[in-house]
């Protein structure tokens, strides 16, 4: 039966992982953060910090690579958003 939740948590691994790919492939190539959270990526990136740490504690291979990839790409993104908002408050003060 450990085969099987093996392979379940690796599939959901693999999946989240995965499904966050578009967000940070568009977010790096138009480099556009605009409709982002910030501090929704703060969280997001603090979690996924401690789930890899989790991981590393009870040597959980699969939640460790997924959280290590993903928390590489949301930091990615977090950094960008920071680096944009002199530019998105900027452009909502000359909108007024």
């Amino acid at each position: 039966m450990d085969i099987f939740f093996n392979i379940v948590g690796s599939c959901a691994a693999a999946l989240t992982t995965i499904s966050f790919l578009p967000q940070a492939i568009k977010c790096i190539v138009t480099k556009k953060t605009d409709n982002i959270s910030l501090l929704m990526y703060i969280l997001f990136v603090i979690g996924t910090f401690l789930w890899a740490a989790y991981g590393i504690y009870n040597k959980d291979w699969p939640v460790i690579i997924a959280n290590v990839i993903t928390a590489v790409l949301s930091t990615a993104i977090l950094v960008m958003k920071i680096l944009n908002l002199p530019k998105e408050r900027a452009a909502k003060a000359n909108q007024k």
